[in-house]
């Protein structure tokens, strides 16, 4: 079992449950891991054998755009891209990060993390 992982991917996003949230929007950092059996593509070098990380980044790209209350859903809805897209995907991870997020205090960012092993 193998994992790939694209870590931090930066969008300007527009989820909340506020509505000053879903108007101006704020920027989060989005980290997706795929477990997968890797060893055909190790001994192969070829692309199709492995987890395109280049569709990874497209999906939550799309996903993103779309606005949501909760930074559960959005993380789920990637996920089941993830599963629906990528054949070879065992298991996903995704963490949705919120950065700077609008509540009372110093807070760096809030993040969601949503575990599934494929259905």
């Amino acid at each position: 079992m193998g994992k790939i992982t694209v870590r931090n991917i930066r969008v300007y996003a527009y989820h909340g449950c506020l509505n000053e949230e879903r108007l101006i929007g704020s920027d989060y950092l989005v980290t997706v891991e795929v477990f997968s059996n890797l060893e055909k593509a190790s001994a192969s070098d070829n692309l199709n054998d492995t987890i395109d990380y280049v569709l990874i980044n497209s999906i939550v790209k799309q996903e993103m755009k779309i606005s949501s209350n909760l930074l559960e859903h959005v993380a789920k809805r990637i996920i089941n891209r993830v599963f629906n897209e990528v054949k070879a995907a065992e298991k996903t991870v995704v963490a949705v990060s919120k950065i700077n997020p609008p509540i009372r205090g110093d807070v760096e960012m809030v993040t969601v993390t949503l575990k599934e092993k494929r259905p």
